[in-house]
C-alpha cells in the first residue's frame, strides 16, 4: 500500500487504472476464475450497459470482500426529515429569495456529513431519474465507522467552510474550500473533518452525469481543462471484526445496514466511473475584450445535459477573479429575466453584483422569469465609473447552480432554517426613474 494516500490521477473522465499492490489488476480479462491476491471482482455501472460507448461509464473494483456483504437495511431517523427527493408538494414562489449564511452546527449538536444534509430546493423526482436537488451540509463530527452512498443521484460538493477529508472506495480525496468534488451515484465514502466544523453546498442531479461543456467557437482550450480534474489512486483498508454502518440515501430517505468490515477494501480498480475533484483557481476565464457583458454561460465549469441540445438539467457556473476591459459597457451583471432558474452561493469575499446582504455561506434564488440584477448602489457606481481595465472579484468566489427546471423550495429552506431575508426585494426599491424625454 502506498505511504501517501492522497495521490491523484489526472484527466477528466479518462479510463484510469490504479493499484495499491503490485500486479493486483487482472491481466487480459475483468473477471478471471481467480483474481490476484484472492480478490473479488465487482463492476460498478454508472450508465446502462447498452448506452453508446462514448457515454458508457463504469469501473471494475477488485476488493477483499464484495459490497453485498452486509446485514439488511432499516430506516435511519436522524437527518431524514430535512431531505427531499420529490418536489411535487414543496413550496412554489416567484419571489426573489436570499438567505443569510446557513448555520454551522450549534453547541451541543452532533451531526456528521450525512445527518447534517438539508435540502433547500429542487425539481423533479429521483424515482424517475429526472431533476435535481440543492442541499446545504453542515457537520461537526467525523463519520467514524460509518460510510455513505447515494442511490438517488450524483453529488457535486462545494465546500465553503472547512476541508473535507473523504475516503472513497477508489481512494482518498482532500477537498478544500474553492475546490469542488463530484461523487457519483452508488459510490461509497466517508467524510472526516480535519479543521473542525464545516459548511457547504451540494448540487445533486438525478439523471445524467456531469460533463465538461462543449466549447464551440472557443476552440480546443479554455474554461475548465480536462487535465486539471483529479481522481484518487487506489488505497485500501483490511479491517476485520469492526462494526461499520452503511448508510444510503434512497428516494430521499436514509437507511442503515451493519457490516463487520471496512467498506474501503478495494485494492485495485480500472474504469471511468470514479469520484474526482477540481481546483476552481485553475479555471481559464474567457471574456469580452471589446464591448458588452458576455452571457454567464462562459463561466460554466460542469454541465449535466438534458435531451434538448443546449439546455441543461444543471450547470455549475463560477465567477472567479478576472480582468474587465470592455469599452463603453455597463460591466456588472445586467438586469435580467431568464428561462433558467439561478441559485447562487458565495464561498468567500464580496460578489460584485451586490453591495451587501449576500454573504459567504448564504445563497439567493431567482426562479424562472423572475427579474433580478444589480442593486441601486452597484448600478450607480458602474454607470459613472471610469472605463479602464480593472480587476474584478479578487479575493472572491461566487458560484451559480443553474437549471432549466422551475425550482420549488422546501419547508426547511423557506421556513425552518430561519435564514430567508424578508426585505431582499428592497434591494431594488431605490432604482428610481432617470428618464428624460430630451436626448442627452
Amino acid at each position: 500500500m502506498t505511504t501517501d494516500p492522497y495521490q491523484y490521477l489526472e484527466g477528466f473522465h479518462n479510463h484510469h487504472t490504479s493499484e495499491a499492490l503490485p500486479d493486483s489488476l487482472p491481466k487480459g480479462q475483468n473477471t478471471p476464475q481467480k483474481c490476484p491476491y484472492n480478490l473479488y471482482a465487482e463492476q460498478l455501472s454508472g450508465t446502462a450497459f447498452t448506452v453508446p460507448r462514448t457515454h458508457n461509464q463504469r469501473s471494475w473494483l477488485y476488493r477483499i470482500r464484495p459490497s453485498v456483504v452486509h446485514e439488511p437495511f432499516s430506516p435511519l431517523q436522524a437527518g431524514t426529515d430535512a431531505l427531499l427527493s420529490n418536489f411535487a408538494n414543496a413550496h412554489i414562489t416567484p419571489n426573489q429569495l436570499r438567505w443569510d449564511p446557513f448555520d454551522l452546527p450549534q453547541d451541543g449538536e452532533e451531526v456528521d456529513f450525512v445527518t447534517g444534509l438539508r435540502t433547500v430546493a429542487g425539481a423533479g423526482d429521483a424515482a424517475t431519474r429526472n431533476g435535481l436537488a440543492i442541499h446545504i451540509y453542515h457537520a461537526n463530527q467525523n463519520m467514524s465507522k460509518r460510510a455513505f452512498y447515494n442511490a438517488d443521484g450524483d453529488f457535486l460538493i462545494v465546500p465553503q467552510h472547512g476541508r473535507l477529508d473523504i475516503t472513497t472506495e477508489f481512494g482518498k480525496i482532500m477537498v478544500h474550500p474553492n475546490e469542488i468534488c463530484v461523487i457519483q451515484r452508488g459510490i461509497r465514502y466517508s467524510v472526516d473533518l480535519p479543521d473542525g466544523p464545516v459548511r457547504g453546498y451540494i448540487l445533486e442531479v438525478f439523471g445524467a452525469h456531469y460533463e465538461l461543456p462543449d466549447l464551440g467557437p472557443i476552440g480546443a482550450n479554455g474554461l475548465a481543462n480536462p487535465r486539471d480534474f483529479v481522481t484518487p489512486q487506489a488505497y485500501y483498508e483490511d479491517a476485520d471484526n469492526e462494526e461499520w454502518q452503511m448508510v444510503t440515501k434512497f428516494l430521499g430517505k436514509l437507511f442503515v445496514a451493519k457490516q463487520n468490515h471496512s467498506p474501503f477494501d478495494v485494492v485495485a480498480w480500472h474504469g471511468n466511473y470514479a469520484p474526482y475533484k477540481y481546483d476552481l483557481a485553475k479555471f481559464c476565464v474567457i471574456n469580452s475584450v471589446s464591448y458588452d457583458h458576455i452571457d454567464p454561460s462562459i463561466f460554466t465549469v460542469l454541465t449535466c445535459k438534458s435531451d434538448t441540445v443546449g439546455v441543461a438539467i444543471a450547470d455549475f457556473v463560477i465567477f472567479p477573479p478576472r480582468w474587465a476591459v470592455q469599452e463603453n459597457t455597463f460591466r456588472p451583471p445586467y438586469f435580467h429575466r431568464n428561462c433558467m432558474s439561478e441559485f447562487m452561493g458565495l464561498i468567500l469575499g464580496d460578489y460584485e453584483g451586490k453591495t451587501g446582504g449576500f454573504q459567504p455561506g448564504g445563497a439567493s434564488l431567482h426562479n424562472i422569469m423572475t427579474p433580478h440584477g444589480p442593486d441601486a448602489a452597484v448600478f450607480q457606481k458602474a454607470s459613472t465609473a471610469e472605463l479602464q481595465p480593472v480587476r474584478v472579484a479578487d479575493g472572491t468566489q461566487a458560484f451559480m447552480f443553474e437549471t432549466s427546471l422551475t425550482l420549488s423550495v422546501t419547508e426547511w429552506g423557506l421556513v425552518k432554517c430561519n435564514k430567508v431575508q424578508p426585505d431582499y426585494w428592497k434591494s431594488w426599491r431605490a432604482l428610481e426613474s432617470q428618464f428624460s424625454a430630451t436626448q442627452i
